[in-house]
């Protein structure tokens, strides 16, 4: 069955360099995504995985873990896009039937976080360290942390506090933004936890939300509302931008290094997707 993928992987690699759109939805969706923001992808290397395989019937379905790599050209600038995702293979009598990524379960937990009067905590934000762990880590994770099966939230929080940014409010987890002793904030983990306290903190780690991701800098952060019900579910961090100064964001869960920022072509994406921009404080 290894064959039978590593045939599959080609052809949608093909898919992409004959700009064939009539079978992948995921093809077709990153060339529209592309297309539109006038970006060419000009070489694509997919490598899969086989996690496991099992066969039901005369079907079998193989778990895998693709690693795509976009090698795209904007304008004066190249650079590229890297996806880690989980995916079933099925097949039946040697012809594939489907190829899904998995959904993975989003972090929609709606916590309170409370806001504190405390004196104005200081510091300096070192953006280009935030995006230096961030490039570490993007396909990895740092021991020294717990990790979550959702790790979005935990991943951008790990890349704060490697710019500077100081915990407070331990050990209450409704209060500040902290991780230690085997314990964390809900901030720390829950995207919809961080967006509050990036929305709210006054003292410590704190941000403005500004309305165009053109004006997010290295380091800055973009929090994802897939369903539009107010209910954040993702976050980034932005770690370069593309010619037309557009944020290229790393992720964690389905891990991704320089994506382009507006998500359009994740499985999670809808039309009533809702996006927070949040650019640090700098004291």
């Amino acid at each position: 069955m290894k064959t039978q993928l590593k045939n599959h992987l080609q052809a949608r690699v093909n898919q992409f360099v004959l700009n064939d759109r009539s079978v992948d939805d995921d093809v077709k969706t990153k060339l529209i995504l592309c297309e539109s923001r006038d970006a060419n992808i000009t070489k694509i290397v997919a490598n899969g995985k086989v996690l496991a395989e099992k066969q039901i019937d005369d079907e079998i379905i193989i778990r895998y873990e693709l690693h795509s790599q976009y090698f795209i050209t904007h304008k004066d600038k190249q650079y590229i896009e890297e996806i880690m995702e989980t995916r079933r293979a099925h097949f039946q009598n040697q012809q594939l039937l489907k190829d899904i990524c998995e959904e993975k379960i989003l972090n929609t937990n709606s916590y309170e976080v409370h806001s504190d009067d405390e004196e104005r905590v200081a510091f300096h934000y070192d953006r280009q360290a935030a995006v230096a762990y961030a490039e570490k880590w993007w396909n990895d994770y740092n021991p020294k942390f717990k990790k979550f099966d959702v790790d979005c939230t935990n991943y951008v929080s790990q890349c704060l506090f490697a710019g500077g940014a100081p915990m407070r409010g331990y050990p209450s987890r409704t209060r500040g933004w902290w991780m230690q002793n085997n314990n964390w904030s809900f901030s720390w983990t829950v995207a919809n936890a961080l967006t509050q306290y990036l929305s709210t903190s006054k003292t410590g780690l704190r941000a403005k939300q500004v309305s165009n991701p053109k004006e997010l800098k290295l380091g800055d952060v973009i929090c994802y509302d897939f369903q539009g019900d107010g209910r954040f579910d993702h976050t980034t961090i932005v770690t370069d931008h593309d010619a037309d100064g557009m944020p290229l964001v790393n992720a964690h869960t389905d891990n991704s290094r320089h994506r382009y920022w507006s998500y359009e072509d994740s499985t999670a994406y809808t039309p009533n997707i809702a996006y927070k921009f949040f650019t640090i404080i700098e004291d």
